[in-house]
C-alpha cells in the first residue's frame, strides 16, 4: 500500500495517518477500541464516495480485533451508521465502499450475544445484509455471503455452554433462499438460482430439520429443469449437507433416507462423466451419514445403491468405473464392516438385515458376467474388499462366487490373474482354507495318472494368505496329501517310469514331489494365530520332529513353522505351556541336527534356521530343563572324543542356552569356558567370548546376579586375556566389556584405565563389528567416568588425559587416538570446557604437520567434526590456527587429500566468508578457493531453479499467514486482495461458460426422443457425447508423435554438503570416526548375532562396472552401429531404414564466432572418416577387378 500509485491506496494511508495522529494527540494507547471509535466518527463525517471507499476499508480490518463487549454496547450506533451507508451506496457504480461496509456488518452481527438477536432491529439489519447475497456485482455478493455464513456458523454464542441448537436467524435465512429460487423460476440463465444454491451449499447444515426439508424439496424441484449448472450446484449442496455430519436436529435419519430415495430420479447417464461422478460421491456420503444416524435404515437402502452403482461399471469412462468401485469399497468399510461382528453367520434364506447383505453381494457378483468384462479388474477389487469385510460371516453365500473366480482364472488368456489371486487370498484370510477347499477342491490326491493339475495355483495363494486356521485341518487334510504325493514320487523313481529320473534328467524331481513340498510350505501359515493349539499340536508334534530329523529338504520350512507358532501362535500361558511341554522332544532333535556336519546339498542357512528355532524354543522351555541340557553340553564340550566341529557347534548351542540358566549352572559353565578365553584356537576363543557376552547382556535375574557376584573375577580374567585375545574374538570381547563397564562404580576406575589402550587400538580393527563395538565401549567408558564424578566437566577432563597418552605412541596408535578423540568430542561436546576444546584443537593442529597420511587423515576428520559441531562464535578464536595448520601441509599431503581439503575449505567459507579464509591461507590455495566459490554459486542457482520448478508443478495450498501486530502489517497482508479477486472472477466466468453448455442424447436407433418419459432428464448431458471408445488402462506417461511412451526416470539430485542436509552431514562424521564403511566399498557387512557365515544367497555378488578400471557392462552401442556389416567392413543399406550417412542437424546457434571452430573440427573429422572409407572401398574394388 505504501509504495502503490493507486489513488484509493493513498486515500487509505492518508486516513490511517490522520486517525493515528488524532489518537496520539489525545494521549491514547492506539488500542483497537480507540481506532474503532475514531474510524466510526470519521465514517459519519465523510461525504464524497471516493473518500468513503478509503475510510470504509479500515474498519473492516479493525473490527476483527475489537473486543466483543464493545461491539455489543455500540451495536445500535454502529449498525445505524452502516445501514445508512449501505442505503446510499446500494445503487452506486463503485462497489469498494459497499463491500467493506458489508464485511463490517457481518463481523458486527457475528459478535452479538443471544439477547441482542431477540430484538427486531437486529433481524432487520441482518436481512439487509442477506439481501445483498444475490447482488449482481460479484464482489458485493461475495462479501455478503461470507458475512451471512460467518454469522450462522461462527457466532460466538453458538459455542458457549448454553448455545441453542440453531441460530435465531437460520429459519428466516432459509425462507429467503427458497423465495429467491421460486422467484427466479425456470429462467434460461438461472443466475440468481446459482447464487442462492452456492449460499445453501454452506448453510444447509446450519438449518433446523423442518427448514432443511423445505430447502431440499426446493433443490429437487430446480433439478428437474435439467439445467446442467443448476443440477451440479444442487448436487454440491446435498453433498455438503451429508458430509457435514449434521446433528439429528438438523438432518434426521428419516429425512436422510427420503433424500436418498428422491435422488434416484436424477441418476445421470452412464456416459455423462462429471454429473455421474458427483452423483456417486453424493450418494456415498448420504449412506455413510445415514449409517451414522441409523444402521438398520442404512442397510435397507444399500442394496439399491449397490445395484445402481454396478450399472456405472458399464460406463465408457474409466474415471466413472474407478469412482464406482471406490464408492462400493467405502460403503463396505464404513457402513458394513463395523457391524459384522454382531451379525452372525449369513445364509441365503436369512431374514433382514442379513438379507440386505445377500442382495448387495449378488449385485457385485453379477459383475463377473461377460457384459462387465471391460471392468473386471475393478469388480475383482470390490470382491476382494467384500471378502475381507464379510467373508467370516458370509461364506455360505460366497461359495458360488469363489467357484466362478476359479473358473475365470482357468479361462484362456485371462488378463486379471493377479487380481483373482488377491481376491481369493482375501477369502482365505477371512473364511479360512477349509471353506475355500470345500467350494473349490484342489482335485489333487496323489493318485492321478496325468500331470495336469489345473488348480495347483491355489497352493501359493493358501501359503501367502492363510492365518487363523485350525492346525487339525492341516493334520487331517494336507499331511496325508503330502504323504501321498511323496509316495507317488518315490514310486515313479523306483519303477523308472516315463516321468522318472531317466526322462527328467539327473537331479530333477517329479512334479508330485514339488507339489508335496508346496503342501508343506503351507505349515507356517497354519501356525500363524491358530485356533486350536491346545488340542491339535500334540497330534502334529511327532510328525514335525520326524520331518526335522529325517527330511533335510523340509527342515527349514518346519523350523520356520515352529518359530512362527512360538512367536505368533502362543498367545496365552496355557498355549505356551502346551508347546513348551514338547521341548524335551524337539530340543534334542534340533541339537543333534545342528551338531552333525553339513550333508551334501545342505547349507549354512539350514543350520542357522535350526539354531534360530532353538533360540525361539528356549523362550518357552522350563529353566530346569535348560540347565539339564546345559550340563550335558558342558560334558560333551570337555570330552576328548568330541571333534572340533562338534565342540564349536556345542558352543553355539551353549550361547543360545546360557541366558536362560540359573546361577549355579552359570558358575559351572564359567569354569568350563574360562580356559577357552586364552585358547590358541581362534574359533573356540571367539565362541567362549560369545557365551560370556550373552550372560553379561541377559536381562534375566540369574544372569545379572552372576555378573554382580563374579565382577572381580570377570575383570581379572578379561585383563589376563588381553594379550592373548585373537582378532576374531575382539568383537564379542569388546561387547562383553561394554556390559561390564555399565555396572562398574568409582572403585573400579583402574580397570577402565587399563582398558583404554586396547579400546583405542580396536578402533582400527579389520572387522567392522569390532570397530563399532570399540567406539560404543569408548563412549560407555566416558559415561562411566561421568558417573564417577565429581562433575561431568572434571570427569571428562580426567578421561581425556588417559586418551591423550596415545598421542605419544606409534603411528598407528596416534591415528587411533585421534579417531577416539573425534568420537568422544562428538558425544561429549556439551561436557567439555572451552579450555579443553582449545587444547584438543592445538594438539590436532600440531598433528597436521605429521608425515604420515593416516595421522593427517584422522586430524582432518577431527577438524570436519569441529566445523560441524562448534558454534561459529566459539570457533572464531581458533580459525586462524586451523587455517595456518592446513596451509602448512606438505605438497604430498595436499595432493593426496585434495578432496578432503576442498570439503573443509567449503565449510570454512560457509561459516566465515570467502575473504577471511582467503586472507588466512597461502596464495597456493587461492585458485582452489575461487573454484569453490564458483561451484557454490552454481549449486545455489541450480537449487533455486529446481525449487522454482517444483513449486510450479505442485499446487499446494498456501500456508496460513500469521496475523500482523501493527496496522502497517495488516495493510501489507491485504495488498493484493483486489487483484486476486479480479483474476478469480475472470477464471470463474470462463469456467462457467464452458460448464454451462449441455447436450441432448438422441433416441436409440431410429426411435424419436420421448420428452414425456420420466427419465428424460438423463438425456441431458453435461459431457459432449462422442463415439464410443474402448476403455483402456490410464497412465500418466507422455506420448511422442509416433505413439511411443516417453518415460522420465527420476534421478536423485544430491548437491554438495549443504544440500544433503544435517542427516548426511552426520553420516559423513560417523564415516570419519569409523562407524560406517567407506562409500567406495562395493559390499555391505552384515553382523549376525551368532557370527556364523552369512546365509546362502545373501552374499554380495561381484559385477563388473563402477569406478576405477572396471568397465560398464551396459555400455551403449556406438553411433551408427546398426548399419555395420556383419560379414565385412563398412556400412550397408538396410530395408526400411535411412541411408547410412551421418545426419547432422542444422542449428543456427552454431554459426556464432565462439562455436565455429568447434564445429569446423567436427566436420573435418567427418570428412576425414569419409575419405578413408572411400579410399578403402576403392582399393577393395581394384583388388576384386584383378
Amino acid at each position: 500500500f505504501w509504495a502503490s500509485n493507486s489513488a484509493a491506496h493513498k486515500e487509505i494511508c492518508a486516513v490511517l495517518a490522520a486517525v493515528t495522529e488524532v489518537i496520539r494527540s489525545r494521549g491514547g494507547k492506539e488500542s483497537e477500541t480507540e481506532y474503532f471509535a475514531a474510524l466510526m466518527t470519521t465514517l459519519e463525517a465523510v461525504e464524497s464516495s471516493e473518500s468513503l471507499a478509503g475510510v470504509a476499508y479500515l474498519p473492516k480490518l479493525v473490527f476483527q480485533r475489537v473486543p466483543s463487549p464493545v461491539l455489543i454496547k455500540k451495536f445500535s450506533d454502529a449498525s445505524k451508521a452502516f445501514m445508512g451507508i449501505v442505503s446510499s451506496q446500494a445503487c452506486s457504480g463503485s462497489t469498494s465502499a459497499l463491500r467493506w461496509i458489508l464485511s463490517c456488518l457481518g463481523t458486527l452481527l457475528r459478535k452479538q450475544d443471544l439477547a441482542t438477536w431477540s430484538y427486531p432491529v437486529t433481524l432487520q439489519v441482518y436481512h439487509g445484509l442477506l439481501s445483498f447475497c444475490v447482488h449482481t456485482k460479484p464482489k458485493v455478493r461475495k462479501a455478503a455471503q461470507h458475512g451471512v455464513c460467518s454469522i450462522l456458523r461462527g457466532s460466538e454464542f453458538m459455542f458457549g455452554d448454553a448455545a441453542p441448537e440453531h441460530h435465531p436467524a437460520a429459519s428466516s435465512t432459509a425462507k429467503f433462499c427458497v423465495q429467491e429460487i421460486e422467484k427466479a423460476g425456470g429462467t434460461k440463465e438461472a443466475t440468481t438460482t446459482l447464487h442462492v444454491l452456492a449460499l445453501l451449499r454452506d448453510l444447509l447444515p446450519c438449518f433446523p430439520a423442518a427448514v432443511v426439508k423445505t430447502c431440499c424439496e426446493t433443490l429437487l424441484r430446480v433439478m428437474t429443469l435439467s439445467h446442467v449448472l443448476v443440477t451440479a450446484c444442487a448436487m454440491q449442496a446435498f453433498h455438503s449437507l451429508f458430509s457435514a455430519q449434521a446433528s439429528v436436529a438438523c438432518l434426521p435419519a428419516e429425512l436422510n433416507a427420503q433424500i436418498i430415495t428422491a435422488l434416484y430420479d436424477y441418476v445421470p447417464s452412464t456416459s455423462d462423466l462429471q454429473p455421474l461422478l458427483a452423483w456417486l460421491s453424493t450418494m456415498e456420503r448420504a449412506h455413510v451419514n445415514l449409517g451414522r444416524l441409523q444402521k438398520d435404515l442404512c442397510w435397507a437402502h444399500l442394496p439399491r445403491l449397490f445395484s445402481a452403482t454396478m450399472n456405472c461399471f458399464l460406463s465408457p469412462h474409466s474415471q466413472v468405473v474407478r469412482a464406482a468401485a471406490q464408492t462400493l469399497e467405502t460403503l463396505l468399510s464404513e457402513c458394513v464392516a463395523p457391524y459384522m461382528e454382531d451379525l452372525g453367520t449369513v445364509s441365503a434364506s436369512a431374514p433382514a438385515p442379513a438379507a440386505y447383505l445377500c442382495k448387495m453381494f449378488r449385485s457385485v457378483e453379477e459383475g463377473l458376467t461377460y457384459r462387465f468384462h471391460a471392468a473386471w479388474d475393478e469388480v475383482l477389487r470390490v470382491l476382494e474388499v467384500f471378502f475381507e469385510t464379510c467373508g467370516k460371516q458370509c461364506h455360505p453365500i460366497m461359495r458360488k462366487c469363489l467357484r466362478s473366480l476359479c473358473d475365470l482364472r482357468l479361462s484362456p488368456h485371462f488378463p486379471y490373474t493377479a487380481e483373482v489371486d488377491q481376491a481369493v487370498g482375501a477369502a482365505v484370510s477371512t473364511m479360512g482354507p477349509e471353506v475355500l477347499l470345500e467350494a473349490v477342491p484342489l482335485e489333487i490326491d496323489g493318485k492321478e495318472e496325468t500331470l495336469d493339475f489345473p488348480r495347483s495355483w491355489l497352493l501359493p495363494g493358501l501359503r501367502d494368505y492363510v492365518q487363523g486356521a485350525r492346525l487339525s485341518f492341516f493334520t487331517s487334510y494336507f499331511l496325508p496329501l503330502a504323504a501321498a504325493l511323496k509316495s507317488r514320487a518315490l514310486l515313479w523313481h523306483r519303477r523308472g517310469a516315463r516321468l522318472g529320473s531317466a526322462a527328467l534328467g539327473e537331479g530333477c524331481r517329479p512334479p508330485t514331489s514339488s507339489f508335496a513340498f508346496q503342501v508343506w510350505t503351507l505349515l507356517p501359515g497354519f501356525c500363524t494365530h491358530p485356533m486350536d493349539v491346545l488340542g491339535a499340536f500334540k497330534g502334529l508334534a511327532r510328525t514335525l520332529g520326524m520331518a526335522i530329523s529325517e527330511r533335510p529338504d523340509l527342515r527349514p520350512t518346519v523350523c520356520q513353522a515352529l518359530r512362527t507358532l512360538i512367536h505368533k501362535g502362543c498367545k496365552t500361558d496355557a498355549e505356551r505351556a502346551e508347546v513348551g511341554r514338547f521341548a524335551k522332544n524337539f530340543l534334542p532333535i534340533l541339537f543333534n541336527v545342528y551338531s552333525q556336519p553339513e550333508e551334501n546339498g545342505s547349507s549354512s542357512a539350514q543350520r542357522r534356521s535350526v539354531l534360530d528355532t532353538v533360540r525361539a524354543y528356549l523362550t518357552i522351555t522350563d529353566p530346569q530343563m535348560v540347565c539339564g541340557f546345559l550340563q550335558k553340553a558342558s560334558e560333551k564340550l570337555t570330552s576328548p572324543e568330541s571333534s572340533e566341529f562338534a565342540r564349536l557347534s556345542i558352543l553355539d548351542l551353549v550361547v543360545a542356552m546360557a541366558p536362560y540358566a540359573d546361577e549355579q549352572s552359570l558358575n559351572s559353565l564359567y569354569h568350563t569356558i574360562q580356559p577357552s578365553l586364552q585358547s590358541k584356537e581362534r574359533s573356540m576363543q571367539k565362541k567362549a567370548y560369545r557365551v560370556l557376552e550373552e550372560v553379561c547382556a541377559a536381562p534375566h535375574a540369574p544372569c545379572q546376579a552372576f555378573v554382580r557376584s563374579h565382577l572381580q573375577d570377570l575383570q581379572a580374567a578379561l585383563l589376563d586375556s588381553l594379550k592373548s585375545a585373537a582378532s576374531p574374538a575382539k568383537r564379542p570381547r569388546l561387547k562383553c566389556l561394554f556390559h561390564i563397564v555399565k555396572q562398574l562404580s568409582a572403585e573400579h576406575e583402574p580397570f577402565i584405565t587399563a582398558l583404554v589402550p586396547e579400546v583405542i587400538l580396536c578402533t582400527k580393527e579389520v572387522s567392522v563389528g569390532a570397530r563399532k563395538n570399540a567406539f560404543v565401549l569408548l563412549v560407555e567408558m566416558g559415561h562411566a567416568f561421568i558417573r564417577f564424578g565429581p562433575t561431568p566437566q572434571e570427569a571428562m577432563q580426567r578421561f581425556l588425559l588417559l586418551v591423550y597418552a596415545g598421542l605419544t605412541g606409534s603411528v598407528t596408535m596416534i591415528s587411533c587416538t585421534v579417531l577416539a578423540l573425534t568420537r568422544l568430542f562428538f558425544e561429549f561436546k556439551d561436557h567439555l570446557e572451552p579450555s579443553v576444546v582449545e587444547q584438543l584443537l592445538q594438539n590436532v593442529c600440531l598433528l597436521l604437520a605429521s608425515r604420515t597420511r593416516d595421522v593427517v587423515k584422522a586430524a582432518l576428520g577431527f577438524l570436519k567434526v569441529t566445523l560441524l559441531l562448534v558454534d561459529t562464535k566459539l570457533l572464531g578464536k581458533h580459525v586462524q590456527a586451523m587455517l595456518e595448520a592446513l596451509g602448512n601441509l606438505s605438497d604430498d599431503m595436499r595432493r593426496h587429500f585434495r578432496m578432503k581439503l576442498r570439503n573443509l575449505f567449503t565449510r570454512f567459507i560457509r561459516k566465515f566468508g570467502f575473504e577471511l579464509v582467503k586472507g588466512l591461507l597461502p596464495a597456493d590455495y587461492h585458485k582452489v578457493l575461487v573454484n569453490i566459490r564458483k561451484a557454490e554459486a552454481r549449486n545455489r542457482k541450480q537449487r533455486a531453479l529446481r525449487q522454482a520448478a517444483a513449486d510450479t508443478d505442485e499446487e499446494e495450498a498456501p500456508p496460513a499467514q500469521p496475523r500482523g501486530d501493527s496496522m502497517e502489517e495488516i495493510l501489507a497482508d491485504s495488498e493484493d486482495e483486489e487483484e486476486e479477486e479480479r483474476q478469480r472472477s475472470k477464471e470463474w466466468k470462463k469456467q462457467a461458460r464452458q460448464k454451462g453448455q449441455a447436450w441432448l442424447k438422441e433416441g436409440e436407433e431410429d426411435e424419436p426422443l420421448n420428452f414425456l418419459d420420466p427419465n428424460v432428464s438423463q438425456r441431458v448431458l453435461a459431457t459432449k457425447p462422442g463415439p464410443k471408445r474402448s476403455r483402456g488402462v490410464s497412465h500418466d506417461f507422455q506420448v511422442s508423435e509416433d505413439g511411443r511412451l516417453i518415460i522420465h526416470e527420476e534421478e536423485e539430485d544430491v548437491d554438495d554438503d549443504e544440500a544433503r542436509g544435517a542427516d548426511e552431514e552426520m553420516a559423513d562424521v560417523l564415516q570419519d570416526v569409523g562407524l560406517r564403511s567407506k562409500k567406495s566399498q562395493k559390499r555391505r557387512f552384515r553382523e549376525e548375532p551368532d557370527d556364523e557365515e552369512p546365509e546362502a544367497g545373501t552374499c554380495a555378488q561381484y559385477r563388473a562396472g563402477g569406478s576405477g578400471i572396471h568397465r560398464q557392462l551396459d555400455k551403449e552401442p556406438a553411433f551408427g552401429a546398426e548399419y555395420r556389416s556383419k560379414k565385412g567392413k563398412g556400412d550397408v543399406k538396410k530395408k526400411g531404414q535411412l541411408d547410412p550417412y551421418a545426419y547432422i542437424p542444422l542449428n543456427r546457434a552454431k554459426l556464432n564466432r565462439r562455436k565455429r571452430a568447434k564445429m569446423q573440427g567436427q566436420f573435418k573429422g567427418l570428412m576425414k572418416g569419409a575419405q578413408r572409407g572411400a579410399k578403402a572401398g576403392r582399393r577393395n574394388r581394384l583388388k576384386a577387378q584383378r
